[in-house]
């Protein structure tokens, strides 16, 4: 077990190392005049259409409803299924295999969208329902 001095703590420990910005930039800050140069682009954000596995994580990252406006969002995957944000996180290894195998067994996300009036729409690994924009109202009724 290693023991952690004060001295060994501050040469060890910077604080948070990474800051992600509205526009998806990544910067470490630990660095001089880290604001001036992003270590990676598309780090968090949406994509409507998904090709790689860097867009579903970026997805990921950036929530489950969008940033202007907080409309709910869901994945399609390529057989046509709606997956909720929570389904996809629990089952990323399901869907890193599709994706480093160039597969498709019912986890291969092909788009990332706003489910605006579909009051019926269901997460098919789930079973729980996924909300939508504007028929709420319909669906507590």
């Amino acid at each position: 077990m290693r023991v952690l001095t004060k001295q060994s703590a501050q040469v060890h420990y910077h604080g948070p190392a990474y800051f992600s910005e509205f526009e998806g930039l990544l910067f470490d800050t630990r660095k001089e005049a880290w604001n001036k140069k992003a270590i990676r682009t598309g780090h968090n954000g949406h994509h409507s259409t998904i090709e790689t596995l860097a867009q579903v994580k970026a997805c990921i990252r950036a929530g489950q409803s969008t940033s202007l406006g907080g409309y709910p969002l869901y994945f399609i995957t390529s057989d046509g299924a709606a997956l909720s944000f929570e389904a996809v996180i629990q089952e990323f290894y399901n869907v890193s295999w599709d994706f480093h195998r160039q597969a498709s067994t019912g986890w291969r996300i092909v788009a990332c969208v706003v489910n605006y009036e579909d009051s019926a729409l269901y997460c098919a690994h789930s079973g729980k329902r996924i909300a939508s924009a504007y028929a709420e109202d319909e669906a507590k009724a």
